[in-house]
């Protein structure tokens, strides 16, 4: 296995270790630490593992770690499911585990919508919702997030895409009331595809990108992993005010996700509607 995967296990292992205080983990505090987390000798006793192989794991010297170990040194840090499930196939990449064994559905990235799921978004109206691709680009909408998002600036790019709309369009932190929880979002899922997709061409682009953002690549070095799930967000709308959303992903087996954005209050139900209708009123008028 190359280079660039014994790297990302290396520079997992360390964040992830320097993540860790001695208290997290019941450790008494012995004097000056230079480190901001466990030492290596610290992480290597709590896993059940020498020193020096722990060394030449975060060093990418050793390519073949056992299950036992990487288990062991998953509860050690106290990785979320999550981040051992990446901690795990990072782990198989650098065992030579051939990629599409790990990721059977692997397959090219792609960013055709299954007609039933146009159908479905279609079905689901008029709550908002879209189509993601395992690049955040949204691939397809109903006309009622069009009709929400437009006067976000989501919509203004050819080809939409969440992760840069977050760092790279200024509209985001006025309409994002957790600007940073979405940016965390944004850079863990993208994290996330990371080992499956590091030598695709798209995918390489797009986080060299991002990187040159100083707020994404803080994000980026930290390793943290996460997959979409169902969250309240804030949304600070030109034309509606405040409207409280909760988000509801599915993934499909292609790596796609279908959100749909629905009303948490009443408040946010009787603004959406009368976006709608507003939109609607517009259109018949032309």
């Amino acid at each position: 296995m190359g280079v660039a995967d014994r790297g990302e296990l290396a520079e997992f292992l360390r964040s992830h270790r320097e993540r860790v205080t001695p208290e997290a983990v019941g450790l008494p505090l012995f004097g000056r630490r230079r480190t901001p987390g466990l030492r290596r000798e610290e992480l290597a006793t709590l896993a059940g593992v020498s020193i020096d192989y722990l060394v030449r794991l975060e060093q990418g010297r050793d390519t073949n770690p056992s299950a036992a170990v990487v288990m062991a040194i998953a509860d050690a840090l106290r990785l979320s499911v999550d981040e051992k499930r990446h901690f795990v196939m990072l782990a198989l990449k650098t065992n030579g585990a051939p990629l599409e064994e790990l990721c059977p559905t692997r397959g090219a990235l792609s960013t055709e919508v299954r007609p039933t799921l146009r159908t479905l978004l279609d079905r689901v109206n008029p709550t908002p919702a879209f189509v993601a691709g395992r690049l955040s680009d949204v691939l397809a909408w109903n006309e009622s997030w069009r009709t929400v998002v437009t006067p976000l600036g989501i919509l203004d790019e050819k080809q939409p895409n969440l992760a840069r709309y977050i760092f790279l369009n200024p509209a985001a932190r006025h309409v994002m009331s957790d600007w940073a929880g979405a940016a965390d979002s944004q850079t863990s899922a993208l994290r996330a595809a990371h080992p499956r997709w590091s030598s695709d061409q798209q995918f390489v682009a797009l986080i060299d990108e991002l990187r040159a953002v100083p707020e994404f690549a803080k994000r980026w070095e930290t390793h943290t992993i996460s997959l979409p799930r169902s969250r309240v967000v804030r949304l600070a709308h030109p034309d509606a005010g405040q409207l409280i959303l909760t988000l509801e992903s599915l993934t499909t087996e292609e790596g796609q996700h279908l959100e749909t954005w629905s009303a948490y209050d009443e408040t946010t139900e009787a603004a959406i509607r009368t976006l709608l209708a507003t939109s609607l009123r517009i259109v018949r008028r032309a």
